[in-house]
């Protein structure tokens, strides 16, 4: 386990906003966010106690209490992340200040068996997650007592894993009256950079980049995102996770570090990988292709992957990085011509965009990084990339995007103190960002069957335009 306090912080003095203010300030997310008896997070079920207590004229905002909400500059978030294979909990404070980081990693289990195996995964968190949030408060010196609320990854992820967390955060909240707030785990990625980047503000576009996503948004607000491209089959971390199982690489670092390291060593040129899509003109990515090309590569050359690049001949090694090299051009190169077709949409919907983020997982790897800033310059644009502590999975961003919506008035009341065993929790496996732009529409199978939530910002624009 790797911990890491930032800073300290002393107890008790920010008072928590009292729970009738709390369920005022919900009933209007509550009830405009979901027709259905549904939550703005995961409290599926909390609904129908809530809504009895309130008459419908007590559900409305007055300006005064938006005011006062987003006025709160003196707020503790403990943010829980369990999506995929790391278990994450962290405490932010609303100026800014990490106050506690700490990820558990799996990457064991990862080297054991080739990926992420659901099921396994899901028992490491159970293993772990009551110890990382207990650092989490003990490196921050807080008890729970001294937060104003909890935000929990709610999705897209892996449901088995989503709920260890999911769990966590509702008893947490539901011992100490806590507001709860459901998170993106894709917009998280996005608004970590608010933290890091003091001077971004929205509009701004983002490409986020993982083992299972592959996502390029123009960001109009806190909420409100246009998705102008998307994965249409395998992401590319999913891709550089494969690559380096076939290479023999050691996964206990991830394919992504692996492959970036490797690659040096090799000729970029050196096998002719194609470009994926180069025929469709949109921005939407794929990878499967590109891995059935490296695979054949792979298996032309004989190389054995039993044995451990490590162990490999001089010959055979040279091989496997010219592979490597040439496999991580064209990965990032499908990238690139991405973004630069991305950048000039986003541009023609908002002029004064000046800002890119990159983040997610592989935005930790530095030829990326290099790459893409070359794009952003031809387009007079800025480059923002968190650190790489903060681009794979972490609590961090899950505390600040909780943050962020919490001042918004966007949360739930704390759930009951001893919730039943049969609890359905809400989680959302498969959950759009933002609604597609009209000229980046694929009408990819892939997408079509992966929306069984409507998007988070169809959600919030529902919300906001019953308010209106």
């Amino acid at each position: 386990m790797v911990s890491l306090a930032t800073s300290t912080f002393s107890r008790n003095l920010f008072p928590r906003p009292s729970l009738p203010y709390v369920v005022r300030a919900l009933g209007t997310t509550l009830l405009q966010l979901h027709p259905k008896p549904t939550s703005w997070g995961p409290l599926s079920s909390s609904w129908k106690s809530c809504s009895a207590h309130f008459s419908a004229s007590s559900f409305n905002l007055s300006k005064s209490q938006n005011e006062t909400l987003g006025s709160q500059d003196d707020l503790v978030v403990l943010g829980i992340e369990t999506s995929c294979d790391d278990t994450a909990a962290a405490i932010v404070r609303s100026n800014g200040d990490i106050l506690s980081q700490v990820v558990s990693s799996q990457a064991d289990l990862l080297a054991r068996y080739g990926g992420v195996a659901p099921k396994m995964a899901e028992g490491a968190h159970m293993q772990v997650i009551d110890r990382v949030v207990q650092d989490a408060l003990e490196n921050a010196n807080l008890t729970e007592r001294d937060l104003s609320a909890v935000a929990v990854t709610i999705g897209p992820g892996l449901s088995l894993c989503l709920r260890v967390g999911v769990q966590k955060a509702r008893k947490i909240a539901g011992s100490h009256n806590l507001p709860i707030v459901g998170v993106h785990h894709m917009e998280a990625h996005a608004l970590v950079a608010r933290l890091i980047e003091k001077d971004l503000q929205f509009p701004f576009m983002a490409l986020l980049i993982s083992g299972g996503h592959n996502l390029l948004i123009l960001a109009r607000d806190l909420g409100h995102y246009i998705q102008l491209g998307t994965t249409i089959d395998d992401a590319i971390g999913e891709a550089y996770d494969k690559t380096a199982k076939w290479l023999g690489l050691d996964l206990r670092r991830s394919g992504g570090p692996a492959i970036e390291e490797l690659a040096r060593e090799g000729d970029a040129k050196a096998v002719k990988f194609s470009t994926p899509m180069k025929q469709h003109k949109d921005c939407n990515f794929s990878y499967a292709g590109l891995k059935t090309q490296v695979r054949l590569a792979i298996e032309s050359r004989n190389i054995n992957a039993e044995i451990p690049i490590s162990s490999a001949s001089s010959e055979d090694r040279s091989s496997r990085a010219d592979i490597a090299a040439s496999f991580q051009r064209v990965a990032v190169l499908h990238l690139e011509e991405r973004c630069e077709r991305a950048i000039e949409w986003a541009l023609k919907i908002e002029p004064s965009i000046k800002h890119l983020v990159v983040s997610g997982g592989v935005a930790s790897n530095q030829y990326v990084r290099a790459q893409l800033d070359q794009v952003v310059k031809k387009k007079s644009l800025q480059l923002v990339c968190p650190p790489p502590s903060l681009c794979t999975d972490n609590g961090v961003m899950v505390a600040w995007t909780g943050l962020e919506h919490f001042r918004m008035g966007r949360y739930d009341p704390p759930p009951p103190a001893n919730e039943p065993e049969d609890y359905v929790y809400d989680l959302r496996p498969r959950w759009p960002l933002g609604e597609e732009y009209s000229e980046g529409r694929s009408e990819a199978r892939s997408l079509r069957t992966a929306r069984i939530h409507p998007s988070l910002t169809s959600l919030i624009q529902a919300s906001m335009q019953q308010q209106s």
